[in-house]
């Protein structure tokens, strides 16, 4: 019985840990819109190491027009635009420590989608203290996948932040895979008594 109450709390742990680097990635909110509307993306940015997050660069689709920036305390922003004034790139640097270890942050951008948009890859460039830089610039099944939000015309925009069923395979996974070790150790457990 010592075993059983020495292992469930380690499962549990492991479990959790792993679902949550499974699905902390570089997201950019919403995941579905309407094309030729306005909309706001939330960039969210989690710490994934032990050293803070310090510089996030995200590269803009040119499915959209971006107009504006929320400002964020804590971190300052610059664009890069191209020869016709277009906005196609940003990068937010902390003016401190930036995010800390375990800690995740939201950077608002607003946009008018194009009106022939099919989709809007989002690459994004996150910069750690340590001057390393995860690259979430690749396809979806990658381990850095880039951020995609589909264009469709059935989109709802009242309600633009609600993630899709599809957003949330890592977490049903990780759950599927707490049950089935619990049965494992518990039936490990009372088969050897």
């Amino acid at each position: 019985m010592k075993k059983l109450f020495t292992l469930i709390p380690i499962l549990l742990f492991s479990v959790f840990l792993i679902s949550g680097v499974a699905s902390a990635h570089v997201k950019v909110q919403p995941y579905e819109v309407a094309p030729d509307s306005f909309e706001k993306f939330t960039v969210r940015v989690p710490t994934e190491k032990d050293i803070p997050t310090t510089k996030v660069r995200v590269v803009i689709s040119n499915s959209v027009d971006v107009s504006s920036f929320q400002p964020k305390t804590g971190w300052t922003y610059e664009t890069k635009t191209n020869a016709d004034g277009k906005i196609t790139e940003v990068t937010w640097t902390a003016d401190g420590k930036g995010l800390l270890p375990a800690q995740f942050d939201e950077f608002n951008v607003m946009a008018h989608v194009n009106k022939d948009a099919k989709t809007i890859t989002w690459k994004a460039y996150q910069t750690y203290s340590d001057g390393s830089v995860v690259k979430w610039i690749g396809p979806e099944d990658s381990e850095y996948p880039a951020s995609v939000t589909k264009v469709v015309a059935s989109a709802s925009t009242d309600d633009t932040n609600q993630e899709t069923s599809a957003n949330q395979w890592p977490l049903y996974l990780s759950i599927i895979a707490l049950v089935i070790g619990v049965f494992a150790l518990l039936f490990t457990l009372f088969r050897r008594k």
